[in-house]
């Protein structure tokens, strides 16, 4: 980004926001114009940085959620804004966008820096899982920490900003743990579909192999194929135990995010697995630039065998290389490395991708009226 200071914050349209992200290498999908319409019981807005001779230097996407009975808002911008967090004055960035936000009627701003703070390796998440002495990730030493995370999070803390920590599962908001797949070496350069493959256990390289000898057949689906999609999530939910999302969820995002991309494919791809002409896992993909997301999966308890949830999520991992993606990201995990814990299966699962668990700033709060902001607070605790 520019060097000049940032100076104002102002309201942009959805095309000077799809745009500025278009400048950018990469962003949150969660920071894209086209997520307003799938949060669309949120009041939305795009804002826009600019520095002093009119460049625009970030951008953001906010959403507003109304207090019941008051004209007043929290105002949330998931795993956003996007400014440059590398900056040494974060006040200069996030202070103006503060009061443009005051002025809104917000009571309280909700930011996700979207920096990393520590990564582990894939053998030090299997090792801390092994050892009963080890039941959080953050009791192991990372195999990196960045110095531009320890930056970001204290200057958030200097400034006043209140970090949302995460209480053994996941947050409220978004994930502060994720596991991805570098897809760049540390050089830049493009690893092949070979060289992610040789970083898979045993097992993975084994079911990829096997779903690829049962003939399992793994294509791109179009807005038609969401009903069969959707039918086999709520299936996934019923077994997994977990609340589905309602099929015009996934319809308004289909829409929202094909009508917000550059280019056919690359913000939403729905992708479905078959065999013998029954469905047998299927996923949401979602990229934007240079990172790709799993977003959604399903998977039938029927045929589990044939192994075609490790066909959809290769297809997509190759689909990400081609596309010349830097990361491909599993999203959330919780921190937890109890083997007794019900959630460290999703780790395992994911952990033979041969990724790293990767920890982010997290979210953080601003009260702005703090007799508002600690009500509620109360209202959450109470509701949760």
């Amino acid at each position: 980004m520019p060097s000049e200071r940032p100076i104002s914050v102002r309201t942009i349209s959805a095309a000077e926001h799809r745009d500025h992200l278009a400048t950018l290498p990469s962003a949150s999908f969660l920071q894209t114009p086209g997520w307003a319409k799938v949060k669309s019981e949120w009041r939305s807005e795009s804002l826009g940085w600019f520095a002093e001779d009119g460049t625009q230097v970030g951008v953001a996407l906010v959403l507003y959620r109304k207090l019941p009975k008051l004209d007043r808002s929290l105002a949330y911008l998931p795993e956003g804004p996007v400014i440059d967090w590398s900056s040494d004055d974060l006040g200069t960035w996030l202070d103006p966008m503060v009061r443009h936000l005051k002025k809104q009627g917000a009571f309280a701003v909700r930011i996700g820096p979207p920096v990393v703070t520590r990564r582990w390796t894939t053998a030090q998440v299997k090792e801390g899982i092994a050892d009963p002495a080890v039941r959080l990730l953050s009791q192991l030493p990372p195999a990196e920490r960045s110095p531009a995370g320890a930056r970001t999070v204290a200057q958030l803390d200097e400034l006043g900003w209140r970090h949302q920590g995460v209480e053994g599962g996941f947050a409220a908001g978004q994930p502060q743990f994720v596991f991805q797949i570098p897809l760049r070496s540390a050089d830049g350069t493009q690893r092949t579909e070979d060289d992610v493959l040789k970083g898979m256990n045993q097992l993975w390289r084994r079911n990829i192999k096997k779903a690829a000898k049962e003939g399992v057949e793994v294509t791109r689906g179009d807005r038609e194929d969401l009903k069969a999609f959707h039918e086999l999530y709520v299936h996934t939910a019923e077994r997994d135990h977990f609340t589905p999302r309602p099929l015009r969820y996934f319809e308004t995002m289909y829409d929202a995010l094909t009508a917000d991309a550059a280019a056919p494919g690359e913000r939403f791809t729905l992708w479905l697995a078959h065999h013998d002409g029954d469905l047998v896992a299927a996923t949401i993909a979602i990229r934007v630039g240079e990172h790709a997301w799993y977003s959604y999966g399903a998977s039938s308890t029927e045929k589990r065998e044939v192994r075609g949830s490790n066909a959809v999520q290769w297809a997509m991992i190759r689909d990400a290389i081609a596309a010349g993606a830097a990361v491909y990201d599993l999203r959330g995990i919780t921190e937890t490395l109890d083997a007794d814990d019900p959630h460290v299966g999703l780790i395992q699962f994911k952990v033979g991708t041969g990724g790293e668990a990767v920890e982010y700033a997290g979210e953080w709060d601003l009260p702005v009226n703090r007799a508002l902001y600690k009500a509620f607070q109360l209202y959450l605790k109470r509701r949760g």
